[in-house]
């Protein structure tokens, strides 16, 4: 599987130089701001949504439930690179890729910032398909920037979706025991107008 792996990066990595408008496309959208600022203005959005004020707490407690599963699939991604140290593809093959991001030091599998974006899309699918989608959409063209820029593995893009994805239907689990705490955060935010 690494060299099937190893394979898709070098061939897609091929075309960087080809079209430098599209290369300085992927450099933004692979940077470390584009879209997580577009998956937190996304769950913003969503917690502020509601046509009713049923629906509205609805939304805020599915938009918690994500945030706890952002920061859960952090921590899992962390337990993973401490048990599978796979190195970068541009570690392994840095003489025949052309690296269009900064070099990451930690391990590639899985992709910490897909599992985010995916974690966030689901918990925006959970309550909004047709938003969901577009959050689906917009991780998974997160995934394949970092994938053609060389930083990540096909294997490590679909890792993070599945740790995303994952962590978020075991944080709604866990939602059933910790729900009175989740409905009183939910006020007090609420009784400070931020909700």
């Amino acid at each position: 599987m690494s060299s099937i792996d190893a394979n898709i990066v070098i061939w897609l990595n091929g075309f960087v130089g080809t079209v430098r408008a599209f290369d300085d496309l992927i450099r933004i959208i692979a940077s470390d701001y584009l879209m997580p600022l577009v998956f937190s203005l996304g769950m913003l959005g969503l917690w502020f949504s509601g046509t009713s004020p049923a629906q509205r707490v609805k939304y805020q407690l599915t938009m918690l439930m994500g945030i706890s599963a952002l920061s859960i699939a952090n921590i899992v991604v962390w337990i993973f690179n401490l048990v599978i140290e796979r190195p970068r593809p541009f570690v392994e093959y840095g003489d025949q890729l052309n690296l269009l991001f900064y070099p990451p030091t930690d391990p590639s599998f899985p992709a910490n910032p897909v599992a985010v974006g995916f974690a966030a899309a689901t918990a925006a699918w959970t309550i909004n398909r047709k938003f969901g989608w577009w959050m689906y959409g917009a991780a998974a063209v997160f995934g394949f920037s970092r994938l053609y820029a060389g930083v990540f593995y096909p294997t490590d893009i679909i890792g993070g979706a599945i740790v995303g994805i994952a962590t978020y239907g075991c944080t709604t689990y866990l939602r059933r025991f910790l729900e009175p705490i989740i409905t009183g955060f939910v006020r007090l935010i609420r009784g400070l107008s931020a909700a």
